[in-house]
């Protein structure tokens, strides 16, 4: 059944595009971004398509008692799909173009994931924080919201027309239970699961379940708000509460949580309060607003892509790229909306020409992005040197009975090591055994600033640390971490430009058990005595300890940088400051080097890096090889060279101990 026509819905549905671009711009007025709780578009278009989806379903209920999941999933399929399948079918070379190996594959799997409408589940199981630099350069990575509606309109059916078939009486009180329900599952787990209350629908559906309650109420009544003197002031206090949550709003923030109703009830406000000659209402319906709600799809589509790609190319974007990128974004967004999405609505386009097409596109798309998955990024179509896998994801521990155990403590810092470490363990007929911490403190928490709650995960992982080193003697344990990261709290600045974030707070840190207030210099003061009892600790238990200082940081991700600078004829060399890194790093060289034992050996990467071919500098690549997979991490490239400074001190405590 054909709803009326609504214009101020299309205001509100600019408002909420406008907010998104804005966020995902990270435009910059007098040194603040002033758009920071701009991702709350989103929500308002959740809010609006439970709205809209509900009214049409249970129109078509009341009206004719029955229910088309055909015509229904026809008219999904038709108003999603076409505009979707060719923003990616154009986003494919310029991905061939600008895409590493590694980024491609990410990319490739991105748009199959996409395609099924499950590209929330990629992005939350692959890790991938929403508002983190690295989000960024995912040219798909805004699909994770379609993937949520269209999970709900693949549920939501079934269940209202069961609902009203069966259970018509109690219709309203299921919507508002489903409401709270997911209301206080987002409350809770945003605190506890950040990522899955972001990205899954349970949490999500609350939003979209707003719009539904004004749906049911709507065609319940015959009408909407009736009342002149709430209809001239709420819709004001609604685009109060959503300018509030745009400007007021940040990233760090619980997110979906209660602190979210505030924009949700404006956005209801509207909608329900709403009327033809009140001020909201003749503002939402302008051309200009009007205009750009009718092109949201198409522009939310474009805008992502044009972005990441852009900052892909460029590494940084000035406030003058981010206008073109914007501009650009509303000319294909108008040119899709005219070409694709209005002649289709219109059924200007005959339906076999649009299956033919859909068909086609969805069988190149899946093929091509197959094949870039089973060739690795399509590495041949690189110069050689980013051809090499720069990281191994999986490898299988060499473990043997009765043999010499090494075990290698630490986070993703120790992770770079694992491949080669574990290859040269297997030659010498070793047992290497991996232990993933966040950082091997026990007796600490691991406290989230977010939300300042304690991860119970980090203290079970140390937990089976001490267990194994207690059951365990004379072992081998290489203790390697991103040290610095812990003790200063502090991204990493190089001082030249470049920075792993904008905001370069870290966002968690390390407090002893039973302490919850504390102040950056107790927390180091903690931090520093005991990481010292930590190791002595494994001295006193009698075994060998191989300390791996810090690995040198560049600030930026080297192999993107050395792709975007190389013209094929040469490959430029990337470093960074070695007085940054000895500056950054002073305070852990201390700690560290404080700590004496004849069972302590020492392992210096910088010393590796540094002040070697390039004077007062820690280079990242050579004419050969890449020494980072991305901004800090070594490569498997990088990696050996730390390696056998490790197995050298290993082979000398074997002559020591015979």
């Amino acid at each position: 059944m054909k709803l009326i026509y609504r214009p101020e819905i299309d205001g509100l549905r600019a408002i909420a595009i406008g907010a998104v671009i804005l966020y995902h711009a990270q435009i910059t007025i007098l040194g603040h971004q002033p758009f920071k709780g701009g991702f709350i578009g989103v929500d308002i278009f959740f809010v609006i398509s439970g709205y809209l989806i509900t009214s049409i379903i249970l129109k078509e209920l009341v009206t004719t008692g029955t229910f088309s999941f055909k015509h229904f999933y026809k008219r999904r399929v038709r108003r999603i799909l076409p505009a979707l399948l060719f923003v990616m079918l154009a986003s494919l070379p310029f991905a061939w173009m600008y895409l590493l190996p590694n980024n491609f594959v990410d990319f490739s799997k991105s748009i199959i994931y996409s395609i099924l409408f499950s590209s929330n589940f990629y992005f939350h199981y692959s890790g991938q924080l929403y508002g983190a630099e690295s989000g960024l350069l995912k040219p798909f990575l805004h699909t994770w919201s379609l993937s949520i509606e269209e999970q709900y309109y693949i549920l939501f059916p079934i269940v209202l027309l069961i609902t009203f078939k069966y259970f018509k009486k109690y219709l309203i009180h299921i919507l508002i239970l489903g409401f709270i329900l997911s209301l206080g599952l987002a409350e809770w787990t945003s605190r506890s699961y950040p990522s899955k209350s972001f990205y899954f629908l349970h949490t999500r559906m609350w939003e979209l379940l707003a719009g539904s309650i004004l749906a049911y109420f709507e065609i319940t009544f015959g009408h909407r708000s009736k009342n002149k003197t709430l209809n001239l002031i709420l819709p004001t206090i609604g685009l109060f509460l959503i300018g509030h949550s745009i400007l007021f709003f940040n990233d760090k923030m619980l997110h979906p949580s209660l602190h979210t109703l505030s924009p949700i009830v404006g956005v209801c406000l509207i909608i329900w309060f709403s009327k033809q000659n009140e001020l909201i209402t003749k503002i939402l319906t302008t051309k200009l607003f009007v205009g750009i709600g009718l092109i949201s799809y198409s522009l939310y589509l474009w805008h992502y892509p044009i972005f990441a790609l852009a900052r892909i190319k460029n590494a940084t974007l000035s406030e003058l790229d981010k206008f073109e990128c914007i501009t650009l974004s509303i000319l294909l967004s108008l040119v899709t909306y005219f070409f694709i999405e209005k002649p289709i609505k219109i059924k200007k386009i005959n339906s076999k020409i649009i299956s033919i097409f859909l068909l086609s596109s969805l069988l190149f798309l899946i093929i091509f992005n197959s094949n870039v998955l089973i060739k690795e990024g399509l590495k041949q179509r690189l110069p050689e040197i980013f051809q090499k896998k720069l990281k191994e994801k999986d490898v299988n521990f060499f473990q043997k009975d009765n043999t010499r155990k090494v075990v290698l403590i630490g986070d993703s810092h120790a992770e770079s090591l694992e491949f080669t470490l574990n290859e040269e363990i297997k030659k010498k007929d070793f047992s290497l055994f991996r232990f993933p911490t966040r950082m091997y403190l026990t007796n600490f928490n691991y406290i989230y600033k977010k939300n300042n709650q304690a991860d119970e995960n980090f203290i079970k992982e140390n937990n089976i640390i001490d267990n194994f080193l207690n059951e365990n003697s004379n072992l081998i344990i290489i203790f390697h971490q991103r040290w610095t990261i812990r003790f200063l709290e502090t991204l990493f600045n190089n001082e030249e430009g470049q920075k792993e974030e904008n905001d370069l707070n870290y966002h968690s840190h390390l407090v002893p058990f039973n302490l919850k207030f504390t102040t950056l210099e107790d927390r180091q003061m903690y931090f520093e005595e005991g990481l010292r009892l930590q190791i002595k600790k494994i001295i006193n238990q009698g075994h060998k300890l191989i300390l791996v200082y810090p690995v040198p940081e560049m600030g930026f991700n080297v192999p993107k940088k050395i792709f975007r600078e190389n013209l094929l004829i040469s490959i430029p060399s990337m470093s960074s400051s070695y007085e940054v890194f000895k500056k950054r790093n002073r305070s852990i060289f201390a700690i560290l080097d404080s700590i004496k034992s004849s069972n302590i050996y020492r392992v210096y990467p910088h010393k590796i890096f540094c002040n070697t071919q390039i004077q007062n500098r820690c280079i990242a690549n050579d004419k050969n090889d890449i020494f980072y997979y991305d901004d800090d991490h070594l490569s498997l490239q990088g990696s050996k060279f730390v390696v056998d400074e490790i197995m050298k001190i290993i082979e000398k405590i074997e002559i020591e101990s015979n």
